[in-house]
């Protein structure tokens, strides 16, 4: 008998320890392949350079941290499918991604419904973080981005008459030239032309031919890096030379290599920028950067280890690493990542800096940065002005 219960007694123990073994598992639903491509490798060359750096924890609470990767392949449904799959097949107890609005939107119910978290690195359409509690982002929202891009063609560079150029088959191009619109036009400024294209488009012959017809200051193009690399070629072939303003899409090194010499003197608002780093992780976090790969740290990648370390602090004060035991510690979260200090609001929604960019010698340079107070002081000055 008392063997036997010596016996019982030691499996237990071995039971307990494995439990306490047990990794956790945090999804990384990222984008792969598809139009946002480049910002999904990125960010999964942020997180996996992080962990190994050993600038993040790889565990918590004594038990290990697994990343389970999932291509959500730039597609609402696969990013749906991903997130299924990520639930119910691998047990995540939160997710990481996506990277792009649009396949967020496909996949927040899901997660929702399961009642897991799910923090968008770069997710910036407002609409992301409203279809429910479990839903957060890491960055900063389009309503706020388009504003302080209105501003800077208004009152920094001196455009009066703008060109807007819109993809209307993402819901991020579409929600931001709406907003740039809006907030340009209370600033006094006019739009006279607002024109579309769809992912993929090859030819802009169409919007070109217009653009030059009303002739505008300054042409603002709030879509990925691939349309306003080929765009801009194609305008400077037309001898189009109206300065071009773009958005947090064009921050891709592929918006350099498809447009080459064309996309020189392109600005556009985007997260984070080495030259901008306030905190000691995104020192550090540019440092290893740089002596790994040689060149400067993207933002979708801090971005992205951003999140983790935000679910990673969320299970530490939460003491479970639970779906809803994360869910409610994220709304309080308050912790310096790499972007800087990041203090969630009750909304899932951060407030942010917002950094310029320029492209300049065949290399993004930082231009300038707008703190979050200054760009929640435009945002309030255009809305008086609407009213």
């Amino acid at each position: 008998m008392r063997r036997f219960l010596v016996g019982l007694a030691a499996l237990v123990f071995l039971a307990g320890l494995a439990v306490a073994q047990e990794p956790i598992k945090i999804g990384a639903l990222l984008e792969f392949t598809g139009g946002c491509a480049a910002y999904g490798k990125m960010a999964q060359r942020g997180l996996e350079l992080a962990r190994e750096a050993g600038l993040v924890p790889t565990e918590v609470l004594g038990r290990p941290i697994e990343l389970v990767y999932y291509d959500a392949r730039t597609e609402p449904v696969e990013a749906a499918n991903g997130a299924t799959r990520l639930i119910e097949t691998e047990g995540v107890v939160a997710i990481i991604g996506t990277m792009c609005s649009g396949p967020y939107l496909g996949a927040a119910e899901i997660c929702q419904k399961a009642g897991v978290p799910f923090i968008g690195p770069t997710t910036t359409n407002p609409l992301t973080t409203q279809v429910g509690d479990c839903c957060f982002r890491a960055c900063f929202k389009d309503n706020d981005q388009g504003p302080v891009a209105a501003y800077l063609a208004y009152q920094e560079l001196g455009a009066r008459r703008v060109a807007v150029v819109i993809d209307v088959a993402q819901a991020y191009c579409v929600g931001l030239g709406k907003y740039f619109s809006q907030a340009f036009k209370a600033l006094g400024g006019q739009v006279v032309a607002t024109l579309y294209c769809r992912t993929g488009d090859r030819d802009f012959t169409a919007q070109l031919t217009e653009i030059a017809r009303v002739n505008p200051d300054l042409i603002y193009t709030p879509n990925y890096y691939t349309e306003v690399a080929l765009m801009a070629r194609q305008a400077r072939d037309l001898g189009l030379t109206q300065p071009i303003l773009g958005a947090d899409g064009c921050y891709a090194p592929e918006l350099i290599e498809i447009g080459g010499e064309a996309v020189e003197g392109i600005q556009f608002t985007t997260f984070w920028h080495e030259e901008a780093a306030s905190t000691e992780i995104g020192k550090r976090y540019a440092q290893v950067f740089r002596e790994k790969f040689g060149k400067s740290p993207d933002a979708f990648g801090a971005l992205a280890v951003d999140c983790y370390m935000l679910i990673v602090d969320a299970i530490q004060r939460a003491g479970e690493a639970t779906p809803e035991a994360i869910k409610e510690a994220l709304k309080t979260a308050d912790l310096e990542v790499v972007t800087g200090r990041t203090i969630m609001t009750p909304e899932g929604d951060p407030l942010k800096d917002f950094v310029f960019l320029k492209v300049e010698g065949g290399e993004f340079v930082f231009s300038t940065l707008i703190p979050a107070e200054k760009a929640q002081e435009i945002k309030a000055l255009m809305a008086k002005g609407e009213e």
